[in-house]
């Protein structure tokens, strides 16, 4: 059948986003699983998380730009940001921070990766908006 090309290639998987959760899946699957109930209370389990969810976002778009022509560049101003108040709060007892300013670089940290994340995945809806 003539349309048949289309179809398949539309259904093909891509094997570089599936193997990426795949991994994504085992990282946070391996950190639930030997850690402590007690430490998910604590600012570095949650720096921790944020900083592996916005790590597969990156991942994601490097396997983008390996593909696709247009590239798209992460925020870099916001990523080096995000990372140092992610050093800052878990340096926070060398740093002699306060406890709530340590919050505060834990909030600051996470916060900055979701920005971050967020504006990738919206250029990426954006452009499959496009090809539409």
């Amino acid at each position: 059948m003539p349309g048949s090309e289309g179809i398949s290639a539309a259904t093909k998987p891509r094997r570089g986003t599936v193997i990426a959760s795949g991994l994504l899946c085992g990282v946070l699957a391996l950190v639930v699983i030997y850690t402590k109930r007690s430490a998910f209370y604590s600012l570095r389990a949650v720096v921790v998380v944020a900083a592996i969810g916005f790590a597969a976002v990156l991942l994601q778009l490097w396997l983008r730009n390996r593909e696709k022509t247009p590239v798209v560049h992460p925020p870099i101003w916001l990523n080096v940001l995000g990372i140092l108040f992610a050093l800052a709060a878990l340096f926070a007892d060398t740093l002699k921070l306060s406890a709530q300013a340590s919050q505060l670089m834990a909030l600051g940290a996470v916060g900055s990766f979701a920005v971050s994340g967020a504006l990738i995945l919206d250029i990426f809806r954006k452009d499959r908006v496009a090809r539409k």
